[in-house]
């Protein structure tokens, strides 16, 4: 339990100062909202924050739960880059690329808990019209300890933009 207060701390923080960037910044994603809270489905399940630092760049944060293996929670935070001259949308939404690297660490009850290094690219459509957005993304991962281990994981979700 000690183990989780201080992850979710320390999660906090980091959304917090990452909030006050976003609110400094003074160019943001296509004129729109810069925050966006929502939730992924996949490995792992859980919430999902990301606020737009400007129109490329962007932190992703996640609070999500392991479905298949044994009891884990997982915390993770990227920096994220976005390209969204690839694909071109004729109804005005926007389909950008997006990838970029960050970190995890993996909470554990029955184990030693996992610290990894991700690697996150995927797809987000934006919806120009409406506060919202859906994505999907496949994230390579180098986990570094306790032992050195390669994974891969994958999610869609949706997000709302305040």
């Amino acid at each position: 339990m000690r183990k989780l207060a201080i992850a979710l701390s320390g999660l906090l923080a980091l959304g917090a100062l990452a909030g006050t960037a976003a609110a400094q910044s003074d160019a943001n994603r296509s004129g729109s909202k810069q925050v966006g809270l929502g939730f992924i489905v996949g490995e792992p399940t859980g919430i999902d924050l990301k606020i737009f630092l400007n129109r490329v760049h962007a932190l992703e944060f996640a609070l999500a739960w392991s479905l298949s293996d044994e009891n884990e929670m997982h915390l993770q935070g990227d920096y994220l880059w976005h390209k969204y001259d690839l694909i071109d949308l004729d109804n005005g939404d926007e389909l950008p690329l997006f990838f970029g690297v960050g970190g995890r660490v993996v909470l554990r009850d029955e184990h030693d808990d996992i610290v990894g290094i991700r690697f996150p690219i995927g797809l987000d459509y934006i919806f120009t019209d409406y506060p919202f957005d859906i994505f999907f993304e496949l994230v390579p991962i180098l986990d570094v300890a306790p032992d050195t281990d390669f994974d891969l994981e994958g999610a869609i979700g949706a997000r709302f933009w305040f």
